[in-house]
């Protein structure tokens, strides 16, 4: 019984730590990309006629 307990909690243990990793990249990912595209409306900001 102690066995299945301990490999329930290993298992996941380890799925919580990949889906952490994975929540962590995209969102540093989505964060660069909302910058690069900010920056891209401000430089050609100067272009737009109203």
């Amino acid at each position: 019984m102690n066995e299945k307990i301990y490999r329930t909690m290993g298992s996941t243990g380890a799925s919580s730590l990949v889906l952490g990793i994975v929540v962590l990249i995209s969102g540093i990912t989505a964060g660069i990309l909302m910058i690069i595209n900010g920056a891209k409306l401000l430089k050609k900001r100067e272009h737009l006629v109203f």
